[in-house]
C-alpha cells in the first residue's frame, strides 16, 4: 500500500494525483483500522504515523531520538514562556520521553492525557496567583531584575520560585504600562507623573487594574481551548520535528492562532497570530490597505487600537479574535494602531481600511533617471489564472511590461522581487525564461525519485540587455527560483540583503476525513495534514533550502543581524546538492568590475554606513534582555533607548531623490484619476528608496554584451 501512496504523490501533477490518493489509496486503511471507529484521536495518530513514515519527503526513523525531540518540542509548545509548569512536572512526564514514537504508532494517548491533567492544574494555580499579586501595590524601589527572554530562564523548581517569577513578571508588566502612559506617543493619552507625584498611587492602581483585566481575558480565552485544540498542539509536536512546514490542522482552527484580514473582508490586510500576550503581524497582504500605507511590518506587535480620533484601547493580552474585531471595519474608515517595532520603539500608524486592491498585486513598471534609460518592474507576488475576472498571468504581465519599457527606449532593467513570497512554479519558470534563450530553470526532487529538470518552454528572450534582480529577506520560494536561475546562468546581478528567505520545499494537503476511509465516517471530522513532499534545487545543483540566494552585491539592512528566514526555524530540512543540470553559462560582460565598484560606493556611502551602525546597535539591544524593575532605573533606561531610536527614524529613506517617471504619456492617459494618484504615490516612495538608488547605479554600470 505504501508504494502505491508514494507513487501517486510522485506524479508530475499533484493536484490530480491527490484526489486519487484520497479516494482509493488510503481508503484501504478503513479495513485495517475498523476497530478504531470509536476513538478519533487514536485514528488520527495512526494516520499521522503512516503519512509521516511513508509520504514525507525526508522520513525519520521512529526511535528514541525522535521521541526525545517530540517530547522537548511538546513541552516548549505547552508552556514556552515557563509560566505554568514546574521542573518537577517535566521530570514526572519524562518517563514517557523515549516512548512517544511507540505511542504514535499504537495510537496511545497516555502521555497526552497526563500532560494535560498537569497543565490544567498549574493553569488554575496561576489564575489564583496573578489575581492575588495584582491586588496590592508594587514596590518599585527594590533592585530586582526580570529576564524577559524565556530561553534564558529555567522552569521554576518549586512554588517559591514560581511565585517569585510571577511577582517579577507582573511588576515588569505594570512598570511597562506606567512608562507607556507617561511617554505615550499619543498625546491625548499622555500624562505627566513620576514615582514621587501625588497622583502616582492612583496611576499605579489603574495600571494594576488594567493588567488584571487583560489577564482575566487572556486566561478566559485560554480556557476556551477544548481537548481537540490541545490535541492538535500535541500532534504538531510530531510534525514539527520533521520540518517547519509539515503541520496538522485540527477540525476546529482557533482564530487567535492566525487570522487573515483579507479577501472579501474589509480591513487592513494583514495576517495576525497570538504570540504570548501579544498579537503579532505575520504577513502583509499584497495590495491591501496596510501594504499601500507602507509602515506596518512583519514582526510588529500590536499594543493599542483606536477608531479614528477616539482614545486608543489597550489590546495587549487580548485574544487575536477580539483584536481582529477591533481592527476590522468599513472601507474608508480610519484605524490607528500603536505598534512596537523590532527595535523596541513604538509608533502610531494610521491606516484607512479598504478591501485588497487586486490591481496593486500585479506587475507594474516605471522609468528611472532623467534620460529615462532604466526600466523598473515590480512584481509583488506570483499569480497564474488566479483572478477569475481578469485571468491574469504574472509571466505574461511581466513580458508586456518589458515590451512597454523597450518601446519607450529602455537601455537596462531592474527587476524587483523584494518581499515576493512566491507562488506558482510554472510562473517562475516562464518568467526566468523571458531573460534566457532556452534551458532548464529549476530542478525538483521527490523522495525516492530521480531529480527532474524543468525547462523554459519558449525559445528566445524578451530582454537580453543589462539586468539586475533586487531581493531581500522576504524574497522566497518561486522568487528564489527566478533569482537563482538568472544568477546561475550569469544573466543578472543579484542585489539586496545577504541572502533571501531560504524556503526550497513543496507542500501538499492530505484530507484525513477521506484518508480514513468509509468505515470510519462516524469519527469525522479528523482534520487535515499539510505535508512536505518535494524539494527545489538550482540548475547549478545547489539548493535554496536554508541557503537562500546569496546576493552578488550585499546592501546594508537594519535587521541584517537579527535571525530571520528558514534557517532560523526549528528542524528545517537540511542543505544538500544534486548534480548540475545541462545548461550553458552565459558570458557576462563586466560583472566583476560592476560588483567591485558597487562595494566601494557602499563602503563610502554615509547613509549605508548609518544603516550598518543601526544594525549593530539593534543586535546589541536584542541581547539586553535582563531588565531592571527599579522605577527610576527603568524609566531612565527606556528614555535613553527612545532617544537612541529617534536618531535612526526613516533610516532606509534616502536624502537624495531618484527621478521616477511614467513609462510614457499614453500609459498615464489610459488610467482613471484614482489610479494616476496611486501610481504617483508609488513613484514618490520609489524616489526615496535607498536600495533602488544603488540598484540604478549598478545596472547603469553594466555593459551590454
Amino acid at each position: 500500500m505504501y508504494s502505491f501512496i508514494r507513487l501517486l504523490f510522485m506524479r508530475q501533477n499533484l493536484k490530480y494525483s491527490l484526489p486519487t490518493l484520497l479516494l482509493f489509496g488510503i481508503a484501504a486503511l478503513g479495513f485495517t483500522w475498523n476497530s478504531l471507529e470509536n476513538d478519533k484521536e487514536k485514528l488520527v495518530m495512526r494516520l499521522m504515523y503512516d503519512a509521516l513514515s511513508s509520504i514525507h519527503y525526508e522520513p525519520k526513523d521512529f526511535n528514541d531520538d525522535l521521541s526525545s525531540q517530540v517530547f522537548d518540542f511538546y513541552i516548549k509548545s505547552l508552556d514556552s514562556q515557563k509560566r505554568f509548569l514546574h521542573n518537577s512536572d517535566i521530570k514526572e512526564l519524562s518517563e514517557y520521553k523515549l516512548r512517544l514514537d511507540d505511542e504514535l504508532r499504537t495510537g496511545s494517548t497516555d502521555f497526552f492525557d497526563e500532560s494535560i491533567e498537569i497543565a490544567l492544574a498549574r493553569f488554575d494555580e496561576a489564575k489564583d496567583r496573578y489575581r492575588r499579586i495584582l491586588s496590592t501595590p508594587f514596590d518599585f524601589s527594590s533592585e530586582d531584575f526580570f529576564e524577559t527572554d524565556s530561553d534564558k530562564r529555567k522552569y521554576p523548581e518549586d512554588e517559591t520560585q514560581m511565585e517569585d517569577f510571577w511577582m517579577k513578571y507582573l511588576k515588569f508588566r505594570v512598570l511597562s504600562r506606567l512608562y507607556d502612559r507617561a511617554e505615550s506617543s499619543d498625546s491625548a493619552n499622555k500624562i505627566d507623573f513620576n514615582i514621587n507625584s501625588v497622583g502616582f498611587e492612583e496611576e499605579e492602581r489603574k495600571a494594576r487594574e488594567k493588567e488584571l483585566e487583560i489577564h482575566n481575558e487572556w486566561f478566559s480565552n485560554m480556557a476556551e481551548n477544548d481537548r481537540s485544540d490541545l490535541f492538535g498542539l500535541f500532534i504538531n509536536s510530531y510534525t514539527g520535528v520533521f520540518d517547519p512546514h509539515t503541520q496538522y490542522f485540527a477540525p476546529r482552527q482557533k482564530e487567535q492562532f492566525e487570522i487573515e484580514l483579507s479577501g472579501q473582508l474589509e480591513g487592513i490586510g494583514a495576517s495576525l497570530r497570538q504570540e504570548g500576550e501579544y498579537t503579532e503581524v505575520v504577513t502583509i497582504v499584497t495590495g491591501s490597505a496596510c501594504w499601500r500605507q507602507g509602515e506596518l511590518e512583519v514582526g510588529d506587535k500590536l499594543l493599542k487600537v483606536a477608531q479614528g480620533s477616539a482614545a486608543p484601547e489597550d489590546i495587549v493580552g487580548m485574544s487575536t479574535t477580539k483584536v481582529v474585531s477591533k481592527v476590522r471595519g468599513k472601507k474608508g474608515t480610519e484605524v490607528r494602531l500603536t505598534v512596537r517595532k523590532k527595535d523596541g520603539s513604538e509608533r502610531v500608524i494610521s491606516i484607512i481600511r479598504d478591501i485588497v486592491e487586486i490591481e496593486a498585486t500585479f506587475a507594474r513598471s516605471a522609468m528611472i533617471g532623467e534620460d529615462k534609460g532604466t526600466g523598473y518592474i515590480r512584481l509583488p507576488k506570483f499569480y497564474v489564472d488566479f483572478y477569475k475576472d481578469s485571468n491574469r498571468d504574472c509571466a505574461e504581465d511581466v513580458k508586456n511590461e518589458i515590451i512597454k519599457l523597450k518601446n519607450a527606449g529602455m537601455k537596462n532593467l531592474i527587476f524587483d522581487l523584494r518581499g515576493n513570497g512566491g507562488g506558482s512554479l510554472n510562473a517562475a519558470i516562464n518568467i526566468a525564461g523571458l531573460f534566457i534563450d532556452q534551458g532548464p530553470m529549476v530542478q525538483v526532487k521527490t523522495s525516492g525519485q530521480q531529480v527532474k529538470a524543468y525547462n523554459d518552454k519558449e525559445k528566445g528572450t524578451i530582454w537580453d540587455g543589462p539586468l539586475i534582480i533586487l531581493v531581500n529577506e522576504g524574497t522566497a520560494s518561486a522568487s528564489e527560483i527566478v533569482a537563482a536561475a538568472l544568477q546561475d546562468y550569469g544573466r543578472a546581478i543579484v542585489v539586496g540583503t545577504s541572502r533571501t528567505f531560504g524556503k526550497g520545499t513543496v507542500q501538499n494537503v492530505l484530507d484525513l476525513d477521506r484518508a480514513a476511509g468509509p468505515f470510519n465516517s462516524g469519527l469525522r471530522p479528523l482534520g487535515a495534514l499539510k505535508l512536505t513532499i518535494q524539494k527545489y534545487y538550482r540548475v547549478s545543483g545547489g539548493t535554496t533550502q536554508l541557503e537562500g540566494v546569496q546576493s552578488d552585491i550585499v546592501l546594508p539592512h537594519p535587521y541584517e543581524n537579527i535571525p530571520f528566514g528558514e534557517r532560523e526555524m526549528e528542524f528545517p530540512l537540511s542543505v544538500d546538492n544534486v548534480s548540475p543540470a545541462n545548461y550553458d553559462i552565459l558570458s557576462p560582460t563586466n560583472f566583476d568590475e560592476v560588483i567591485t565598484n558597487s562595494k566601494n560606493r557602499i563602503s563610502l556611502n554615509s547613509e549605508f554606513n548609518k544603516i550598518k551602525s543601526y544594525a549593530s546597535w539593534l543586535e546589541n539591544q536584542q541581547k539586553k534582555t535582563n531588565t531592571t524593575l527599579d522605577y527610576k532605573g527603568y524609566f531612565e533606561r527606556e528614555k535613553s533607548l527612545d532617544a537612541e531610536i529617534e536618531t535612526y527614524i526613516d533610516i532606509v529613506k534616502s536624502n537624495h531623490e531618484l527621478d521616477i517617471n511614467w513609462v510614457d504619456s499614453a500609459y498615464k492617459s489610459d488610467m482613471d484619476s484614482i489610479k494616476v494618484i496611486e501610481y504617483e504615490k508609488w513613484f514618490k516612495s520609489l524616489s526615496k528608496d535607498i536600495y533602488l538608488a544603488e540598484g540604478w547605479r549598478v545596472v547603469n554600470d553594466i555593459e551590454e554584451s
